[in-house]
């Protein structure tokens, strides 16, 4: 390798194109299982709980690692850390198409695994080395996640019905990007952990004493609960109101493209003022006004699927966004998006099996509406205290 390429790979370019690379990877491979679900569940003879449990057992994954992913960093560096985390998704791509029940469940789990230390290193990686522009990499970083998950999940069913070998080929799909994701970001591996000063002065802040890092958190987390609570129960509600499976189908889909594209339109209100109050509630109040009118004018159903996503989208960014904004350093960066996500996490896997619950006992989606909407009101309180101008230990 020549001094000219080898320039080339450490300029700040091709660090956001890995950047942009890896975020590609941090949701197709997990929600790109729920179209092929009835397949899978026919293939091995799946129960419906245990066919629901492939689906709710990554956020559990995504909770504990969470938590694991910033002292790997600074035991082997950001970079590092990021490459081990596509090299487990990379492995769990091939381990679940394997013809066993135990394989498919290690592999779908240990791509959660990688998802989930780059859902946690990537806002740090961007607060070390632009913090400059934090917002607008972050916006694009969501941006790719959701444009990425809503193709894999338009075209798992035409791939699954064409290939000869069905749910495995929609479920391999994914492979081809995190390959790419792999090579791209290949040469940042030469990095290793950076080392304090010895003579540094700078204390460490326990974030789980900080009443900002707590507001942060919730502000993820119960958008998280909102939004994973959509993504499995959307077509159901939809098809109750009377539409048909095919349309249902397409507003699932059409939500997770929405909640990609809204980073880009909140963006410019994030620059715009000193603080992050009025992005919040330029993100909340179109979920709000998306669950009532799923209740009260549900034949505008494509209107209030937009609204909800671009809502739910553009808190998700904002939230990311504080991870970055909201602290001091690096290591705090990745120690908020590790707490964040962890609590996150655990409430969004609660959310699918409680509504259920409520659905089994009512025979109605109306609660459901209504404990969104409830999520969605003490969201908005936490983003208001979060979205203040301040910096943990102040």
């Amino acid at each position: 390798m020549n001094r000219r390429t080898k320039a080339f790979y450490r300029r700040p370019e091709w660090l956001i194109i890995g950047i942009i690379c890896i975020a590609a990877n941090l949701r197709a491979p997990v929600t790109g299982v729920a179209p092929v679900l009835e397949a899978i569940q026919h293939s091995f003879g799946l129960s419906a709980t245990m066919a629901g449990f492939l689906t709710t057992s990554p956020l559990l994954v995504f909770a504990v690692f969470s938590l694991v992913a910033a002292p790997l960093a600074r035991w082997v560096g950001l970079e590092r850390a990021l490459f081990l985390a596509l090299s487990a998704m990379l492995i769990g791509v091939f381990w679940r198409i394997y013809p066993s029940v135990g394989s498919l469940y290690a592999g779908n789990n240990l791509i959660a695994v990688g998802i989930a230390l780059g859902n946690v290193l990537v806002p740090s990686l961007i607060k070390l080395y632009f913090p400059q522009r934090i917002a607008f990499l972050t916006a694009i970083y969501s941006l790719m996640m959701g444009v990425s998950a809503a193709l894999v999940s338009a075209l798992a069913i035409p791939i699954s019905h064409y290939s000869q070998y069905g749910w495995r080929a929609a479920l391999l799909s994914v492979a081809l990007m995190i390959v790419i994701s792999w090579l791209v970001w290949l040469p940042q591996v030469r990095k290793g952990p950076r080392k304090r000063a010895k003579n540094s002065k700078q204390k460490s802040t326990p974030l789980w004493r900080q009443p900002l890092a707590w507001q942060v958190t919730f502000f993820l987390g119960f958008n998280s609960l909102f939004y994973y609570v959509f993504v499995s129960w959307m077509p159901a509600l939809l098809t109750s109101l009377g539409f048909g499976p095919s349309f249902a189908a397409n507003m699932h889909g059409l939500m997770q493209l929405a909640s990609a594209i809204a980073g880009l339109l909140i963006l410019p209100v994030v620059r715009r003022f000193p603080d992050q109050r009025p992005a919040v509630v330029c993100a909340v109040i179109p979920m709000l006004v998306g669950l009532v009118g799923l209740w009260l004018l549900p034949g505008l159903a494509l209107l209030w699927t937009l609204l909800l996503g671009l809502g739910t989208g553009a808190v998700f960014v904002l939230a990311l966004s504080f991870f970055g904004l909201r602290v001091r350093t690096t290591a705090q960066a990745a120690s908020l998006a590790g707490m964040a996500q962890f609590v996150g996490y655990l409430l969004a896997a609660t959310g699918p099996s409680l509504i259920g619950a409520f659905y089994d006992l009512t025979g109605s989606w109306l609660p459901m509406l209504a404990f969104c909407f409830v999520v969605c009101c003490i969201m908005l309180g936490f983003g208001l205290a979060a979205g203040r101008d301040r910096t943990i230990g102040e």
